[in-house]
C-alpha cells in the first residue's frame, strides 16, 4: 500500500488532464468552497484531509489565479464620498474602497486591487490603453485578471528608464498586456536623452515617430500621480536629480505625471530635462477621453488633487481616508 504522502503526489486523470492528487485537491477544494459554498470543515471531510490542508489549498488556488474573488465596483462608486469627489473635481466616476485602519500598506493594496478589477470595464474591442510607469501601475499589472482581450492594445506611454528599483515602463506595459491577453505596443526609445538635438533626431526616426503617434492617438490611459519628495520615483530612477527636484519643488512642483512635473493646480512645470524626454506630453494626457488615476497612499494626496484640478483625470480610484482628505480644502 502506498503511504499517505505518496498518494498525495500520485498522478490522477481528471477533467483538467493528468494531475497530481494534490493538484486535483486544490481545484476540488476551490470549487467546493467558492462555488458550492461548503465550509472548510465539510470540505475536509469530503476530501478526507485536514482542515489546515483545506486552508492551504484555498490559499494556493488564489495564488495560482485558479480563483479570483472580486467585488462589484458599483458598490464602491455609489457612496457619498464617491459622489462628493465627482462633484468637486468634475469626474465621470470615482471608486472609493474602505481604508484598512490597521495597515496603510493593506489599504494601498485594496486600491490597486480595486483598480485592476475595474479596468477591464473600460476596454472595448479596438481600444488602445495607454499605461504609465511606477510601482503602483506595475503592481496593478501583476494582479490584473487573466483575460483574452485579443482586439485590445496596451500602449507604453513613455520611453524606457532602467533603474535599480524596477517598475520600468516597458515592464508595466508588457505585464498588463500578458495578463489581459492583449497586444503590447512598446515605445522602443530611452525616456531621457543626453541632448535636445539627439532627442529630436530620435523622435524623427520613422519607427519611433510611428510609436509616438500611437501614444498620441490612444484615447484611454491609466496612471498614478507621483510625489516630488526626495524619495519619489522620479528621484529614485535618476530621471531628475534630487538637487534639481528640490529647486522645482521650491518653485511649486507638486506632482508628477508620466515623468513630467505639475504645480498644485495641475499646470505644467517644465523641468530642465523637458526637452530631452521622449514620451506622452501633459497636453496629450489632458486630451484623453478616459484618464484613470490610481491614488494609493495619503502622501500622494497633493499630487492627486493637482492632477484632477489640471484636467488629466476622468476616473479616480482611492481609499476612503484619501477621499476625505481630497475633499478638504488644501492648506
Amino acid at each position: 500500500m502506498p503511504s499517505t504522502d505518496a498518494s498525495q503526489s500520485k498522478p490522477t486523470s481528471g477533467p483538467f488532464g493528468r494531475l497530481s492528487r494534490q493538484e486535483d485537491n486544490i481545484i476540488e477544494a476551490a470549487w467546493l468552497y467558492f462555488h458550492d459554498e461548503l465550509n472548510q470543515s465539510d470540505i475536509a471531510k469530503r476530501l478526507d484531509i485536514s482542515r489546515a490542508s483545506v486552508v492551504n489549498y484555498l490559499a494556493e488556488a488564489r495564488r495560482r489565479d485558479y480563483v479570483r474573488v472580486t467585488l462589484d465596483s458599483d458598490i464602491f462608486s455609489n457612496n457619498q464620498l464617491a459622489f462628493d469627489l465627482k462633484d468637486k473635481f468634475g469626474l465621470e466616476d470615482a471608486l472609493v474602497v474602505p481604508t484598512d485602519a490597521a495597515s496603510e500598506g493593506r489599504s494601498n493594496e485594496r486600491v490597486v486591487q480595486a483598480a485592476s478589477d475595474w479596468l477591464p470595464k473600460f476596454l472595448n474591442p479596438g481600444d488602445h490603453l495607454g499605461i504609465a510607469w511606477g510601482e503602483t501601475i506595475y503592481r496593478l499589472a501583476e494582479i490584473a485578471p487573466k483575460l483574452s482581450l485579443n482586439d485590445v492594445s496596451i500602449v507604453q506611454l513613455i520611453g524606457s528608464k532602467p533603474s535599480d528599483i524596477g517598475f520600468a515602463a516597458e515592464n508595466c506595459a508588457a505585464t498588463l498586456a500578458q495578463r489581459f491577453g492583449a497586444k503590447c505596443e512598446n515605445l522602443h526609445a530611452p525616456l531621457l536623452l543626453s541632448t535636445p538635438e539627439l532627442c529630436e533626431a530620435l523622435k524623427a526616426e520613422p519607427m519611433i515617430a510611428h510609436q509616438l503617434e500611437m501614444v498620441a492617438r490612444c484615447k484611454k490611459t491609466i496612471f498614478a500621480a507621483g510625489t516630488t519628495d526626495p524619495e519619489s520615483h522620479i528621484a529614485m530612477t535618476g530621471l531628475l536629480d534630487r538637487a534639481a527636484l528640490a529647486q522645482m519643488r521650491d518653485k511649486g512642483a507638486t506632482g508628477v505625471i508620466c515623468g513630467r512635473l505639475i504645480d498644485k493646480n495641475g499646470a505644467p512645470m517644465p523641468a530642465p530635462i523637458e526637452d530631452r524626454m521622449i514620451g506622452v506630453s501633459l497636453d496629450q494626457m489632458r486630451e484623453k477621453e478616459v484618464g484613470i488615476l490610481v491614488s494609493a497612499g495619503v502622501e500622494r494626496i497633493p499630487a492627486a488633487r493637482a492632477a484632477m484640478l489640471g484636467g488629466y483625470v476622468t476616473h479616480l480610484v482611492t481609499c476612503s481616508t484619501s477621499a476625505a482628505l481630497l475633499l478638504e480644502n488644501p492648506q
